[in-house]
C-alpha cells in the first residue's frame, strides 16, 4: 500500500463516541479518560441529539480534544463542525457529496468516509476523501444494518487498492487486533472496546500498545 501524503492524519486509533455508547456514564468523562489513555482522534456520532444538544456536546468535546492535542471529527454535520472549529467531518453514502463537503470545509479539514464495499471505497478516494473506515470487519450489533461482515480478505484487498489511509471498523478488540493490523490498515476505528470498557483509559492504552507505530516516513 502506498498512501498519499496525509500530514493531518497523525492517529491510528479513531474513537467513535455518542451519549448512548458510554453505558450510562457522562460522555465527556469517558472521552477524557480515553484521551488520557492516548487516543488522538475522536468522532462525535450521535443521531439522537437535537441540533442544540449536538452543538453543546461538540463544543465540550472540542474543548477536551484541544486540551489533549487530539482531533475532533463530527459525523455528517458540516454546520456543527464549522461552528466548533472541529478538524473535519465523517460522512457516508447518504450524506452530502464529498466535493460539496470539501467546498464548505476548505482544504485543511479532514473528510472521512464510511465505506462498506469496494465501489464505495474506490469512489471515496476518487472524490477526494482523506481517509475511509471500512467494515464491518466482524459482526457487531451497531453495524448489523450495513450487512454481513466484510471479513479480513476484503479488508486486505481494499488496503492494497487504495492510496488513502484505511481504518478497519466493526467488532475490533484486543483479541482480534493483530490479525486486523496484518491487513495493512492505517489503524482501527471502534466504539465499544473503549466506550463500554470499565476503565476506558486502560482500554485505550492496551489497544494503542498493540497497534503498529505511525513512524512510517509519510
Amino acid at each position: 500500500m502506498s498512501e498519499l501524503a496525509s500530514p493531518w492524519i497523525d492517529f491510528n486509533l479513531y474513537l467513535i463516541a455518542g451519549r448512548g455508547d458510554s453505558c450510562g456514564r457522562n460522555l465527556e468523562f469517558v472521552v477524557e479518560e480515553a484521551l488520557r489513555g492516548g487516543v488522538r482522534a475522536v468522532q462525535l456520532r450521535d443521531k439522537t441529539l437535537s441540533t442544540k444538544e449536538l452543538y453543546e456536546t461538540a463544543y465540550e468535546l472540542r474543548r477536551l480534544t484541544a486540551r489533549y492535542g487530539a482531533k475532533l471529527i463530527i459525523n455528517d454535520r458540516v454546520d456543527i463542525a464549522l461552528s466548533v472549529e472541529a478538524d473535519g467531518v465523517h460522512i457516508g453514502a447518504t450524506s452530502l457529496p464529498i466535493y460539496k463537503v470539501r467546498r464548505l470545509l476548505g482544504e485543511r479539514k479532514l473528510i472521512g468516509f464510511s465505506a462498506h464495499n469496494q465501489v464505495q471505497a474506490i469512489t471515496a478516494q476518487e472524490m477526494g476523501a482523506d481517509f475511509i473506515t471500512f467494515g464491518p470487519v466482524y459482526y457487531t450489533p451497531s453495524k448489523a444494518p450495513y450487512g454481513d461482515p466484510v471479513g479480513l480478505e476484503k479488508l486486505n484487498l481494499i488496503t492494497g487498492m487504495l492510496e488513502i489511509p484505511v481504518f478497519a471498523l466493526g467488532g475490533i478488540n484486543q483479541q482480534n487486533l493483530a490479525e486486523v493490523t496484518h491487513c495493512g490498515v492505517r489503524g482501527i476505528a471502534l466504539i465499544s472496546a473503549i466506550m463500554a470498557a470499565q476503565e476506558p483509559r486502560e482500554a485505550a492504552k492496551g489497544l494503542l500498545a498493540r497497534l503498529p507505530s505511525l513512524d512510517h516516513g509519510y
